[in-house]
């Protein structure tokens, strides 16, 4: 289950990864218990177990040289586990009430995402950097993230004179992965408290129970249902992918998943009532909190932080930019927008969640909030729509568009 690669990497395999991040889920649960501000603040408990083990294995490469990787094979799992758990939650009235909402945060999305790259070329023309390392630390690498940042890094390269695109893309989205979680909670938290909203206690969590509440009543059967929607939904989507794979089209393997629940949630009750169907239920929503919760443990646990150790100063200055720009476009901007309710204030903690890092940190700060305000089942929507595939489409243009000034 570890391997010495080489005389300074240490590899932990596939299933001792996933207990390792079971752990560091726990660590963090028992942390923000005991630390007020953590918990006050609505850090996501992943977050503050996973920069723990990060921090610990840093200070093993500095003292040691040794330095610790994870297989994550395992953690892409969970993360298409999560995702159908979502689209499993998503009823035919939710899907009308998100129709206005979705609008209105794509629109403030293209707007986001113009602004974020303009102030990024703006901060890096500031500081006598090519304009193209702007555009990496804005769209590229924080909406982006990883992915985006690894595929567009080669035309960077040799189209526009930034050797180390690679580098600086994968670290700004790593950089943007732990800011959004740190940020996204305490935002939504002053939102919702300055303005005195609450959230609804008559509608189930989409993840996890809202604190406070007496433990969800789960039997066998019920649990075994929600594995079996989920399990289906989740054939339907990987024959969905393969198909679009094979015209083309590059889309993560959790989208068509969750579309493949959202279908299946409005279809199976109508054509089939005497279904015992998982949405809603807490079955499906401890599943979603499992898997959500030990996807981000994993991710953020499996950070190699002295890479960003070496970030220069200028690039600091380009993330925190993009952090003080997120925080008043959110406030400032995307609340008005939005309604100024409840589900408003949510939502603009998930835009800070995938503005600065990936679509399951989104997510996990509105969870946080969620647990200890009420639900919002319309977040919960149209917040994994936009930051996972409509986002990512717009991205993909704005780019585009970027780079023929750049």
């Amino acid at each position: 289950m570890i391997d010495l690669q080489t005389q300074h990497v240490v590899l932990v395999r596939a299933f001792l990864a996933v207990t390792v991040g079971i752990l560091v889920l726990f660590a963090g649960k028992a942390i923000n218990q005991r630390v007020g501000p953590l918990r006050n603040y609505n850090i996501p408990e992943p977050v503050t177990g996973g920069l723990l083990v990060a921090i610990a294995l840093w200070m093993v490469y500095v003292a040691t040289g040794y330095r610790v990787t994870f297989e994550l094979t395992a953690r892409d799992v969970l993360l298409v586990y999560f995702f159908t758990t979502i689209g499993l939650n998503a009823r035919v009235s939710d899907l009308k009430a998100g129709g206005r909402p979705l609008v209105l945060l794509l629109t403030a999305v293209a707007v986001f995402l113009v602004v974020q790259n303009v102030a990024g070329i703006a901060t890096a023309r500031l500081f006598g950097l090519p304009p193209a390392v702007g555009l990496l630390a804005g769209s590229v690498s924080m909406i982006g993230g990883h992915g985006t940042s690894i595929a567009w890094a080669p035309t960077f390269a040799s189209q526009h004179n930034v050797p180390n695109a690679l580098e600086i893309g994968v670290l700004c989205a790593t950089a943007g992965l732990v800011l959004a979680g740190v940020v996204g909670g305490p935002v939504g938290r002053y939102l919702i408290e300055h303005h005195g909203l609450h959230g609804r206690h008559d509608a189930a969590q989409a993840v996890g129970v809202t604190y406070g509440d007496a433990e969800p009543q789960i039997d066998y059967l019920s649990f075994l249902r929600a594995v079996l929607a989920i399990h289906v939904s989740g054939v339907i989507g990987i024959l969905v992918h393969q198909w679009l794979t094979r015209l083309g089209a590059n889309v993560p393997l959790f989208l068509p998943c969750l579309m493949a629940g959202i279908v299946l949630t409005n279809i199976v009750p109508r054509v089939a009532p005497r279904v015992l169907w998982p949405t809603g239920t807490p079955a499906l929503a401890l599943i979603a909190e499992i898997t959500l919760g030990v996807f981000l443990a994993m991710s953020l646990m499996s950070m190699q932080l002295w890479t960003l150790a070496e970030l220069a100063g200028p690039l600091c200055a380009l993330l925190g930019v993009q952090v003080v720009l997120a925080i008043l476009f959110a406030v400032f901007l995307a609340f008005p927008i939005l309604g100024r309710d409840y589900d408003a204030a949510v939502i603009c903690s998930g835009l800070i969640g995938f503005g600065l890092g990936p679509t399951p940190t989104a997510i996990a700060n509105m969870t946080a909030l969620t647990q200890r305000y009420g639900a919002s089942p319309v977040a919960f929507l149209v917040v994994p729509l936009v930051g996972a595939f409509f986002g990512d489409l717009l991205n993909f243009a704005v780019i585009h568009l970027f780079l023929l000034v750049v």
